[in-house]
């Protein structure tokens, strides 16, 4: 019986914002450019750090497994931030994942460009992001992308719904239990209310088991070999036709080191894996066409892939974040008219995701991973200097406006 890994990975970075006093707002129109001043918040020296620890290690590791296996393959997805910065400083690691996309078994993922939430505050904005996105893939790799994720992997039926009528053959989200209820995540399903689209959930066991358990030795299963790995993948849901294993592109020496063992696991993989009859690697968009559908899913509340509630709290759960995302999209209206194109840039840069995370104040241990990632020192510096950009931005625009005049 035959049995596909798709394993996906997500490479990210945001365009950080620099610690910005209220004494800038309405003098200082650079937000991002940081590369003098502290060092946690220098958005070049976190790139140059995560591009020698994760980026070319990985991209590496990965080609040689793509050229020893021919039946190796994988999808991944990278965000128009990111690019920009590897265009604009590493060109070295964009060129990394050019060579891996050029061997023709590397599926590139659509997305939002700037790994924005904008689905759920302007349906405008959000088809403009991934039309952005679908253009810059296209330019820098030259692939139309046939598959689909939302950012941090929020998913609800109307996003599913209007990736269908887009022409999307697949789309990704978690594989919630209380979404799946007595199903697996091991199966290609259809989203409910869509025609043609089909669904891939994550196997977050297994994907988690990788991507945060690896290198924890109070783990009963550490240390985590190659062939048990692929023992537990061959054994999981016995029938199953798929095994999603989704997780962060930085998982690889970023978050597990690479003294972990981390890119030997990784490199041993496909080997392994491909020694059992039946078993081999698809793409997400191959996954798709190749499986019938086991079930319709209906998920009519958003679900997405972070923190133990797996919905929208990492973003929205707090006064402040509502507050700040909220702001943002309420000047869509004054942005889009003016003609600064530096201030729209700005403006979609401020939508990231991520400014808004490093807002969450959450205790235990999803307080614990929001502190991980974030550059400053407290969430309510992340929402004071944030706030303190959107006050200089409604200054920017009341000046484009009068020098419009």
């Amino acid at each position: 019986m035959s049995k596909s890994v798709v394993l996906y990975l997500h490479a990210h970075q945001p365009w950080r914002v620099k610690p910005y006093s209220v004494f800038q707002a309405g003098t200082d129109p650079f937000y991002f450019n940081d590369e003098t001043i502290n060092v946690e918040t220098n958005n070049r020296f976190i790139i140059d750090k995560v591009s020698e620890k994760s980026y070319l290690p990985t991209n590496a590791a990965l080609k040689d497994m793509l050229l020893q296996h021919p039946e190796f393959k994988l999808s991944l997805s990278i965000t128009g931030t990111l690019i920009e910065q590897l265009e604009e400083w590493r060109p070295d690691v964009l060129q990394s994942f050019k060579e891996l996309v050029a061997t023709g078994k590397v599926e590139i993922i659509a997305e939002t460009y700037y790994h924005s939430l904008a689905f759920f505050y302007s349906r405008a904005e959000f088809v403009k992001q991934v039309a952005m996105h679908a253009q810059k893939i296209r330019e820098v790799f030259g692939v139309t992308s046939t598959a689909f994720r939302n950012t941090e992997l929020s998913y609800n039926n109307d996003l599913a719904y209007w990736a269908d009528e887009a022409g999307y053959k697949a789309i990704i989200t978690e594989g919630w239990d209380p979404i799946l209820g007595w199903r697996s995540p091991n199966y290609v399903y259809q989203p409910s209310y869509t025609s043609n689209i089909k669904l891939l959930m994550k196997n977050y066991k297994l994907s988690d088991d990788v991507a945060f358990r690896f290198s924890d030795r109070n783990w009963s299963e550490w240390p985590l070999t190659t062939e048990k790995y692929c023992h537990w993948l061959s054994e999981t849901d016995g029938g199953g036709d798929v095994i999603n294993l989704f997780m962060d592109y930085e998982t690889f020496g970023e978050h597990q080191w690479e003294d972990t063992g981390i890119f030997d696991f990784l490199r041993k993989f496909p080997e392994e894996w491909l020694k059992t009859e039946g078993h081999d690697f698809k793409t997400i968009t191959e996954a798709a066409e190749s499986y019938r559908s086991k079930d319709f899913v209906d998920v009519p509340y958003t679900i997405t892939w972070a923190d133990t509630e797996r919905d929208l709290t990492a973003w929205l759960g707090n006064d402040m974040q509502v507050d700040a995302i909220s702001a943002i999209y309420e000047m869509e209206q004054t942005i889009t008219e003016q003609t600064d194109p530096h201030i729209l840039a700005d403006w979609r840069k401020l939508q990231t995701s991520d400014h808004f995370y490093y807002m969450c104040t959450k205790w235990f241990n999803d307080g614990d991973v929001h502190a991980y990632f974030s550059p400053y020192d407290s969430p309510y510096k992340a929402f004071m200097y944030f706030m303190n950009t959107y006050r200089d931005m409604t200054v920017r625009v009341i000046n484009s406006g009068n020098n419009d005049g």
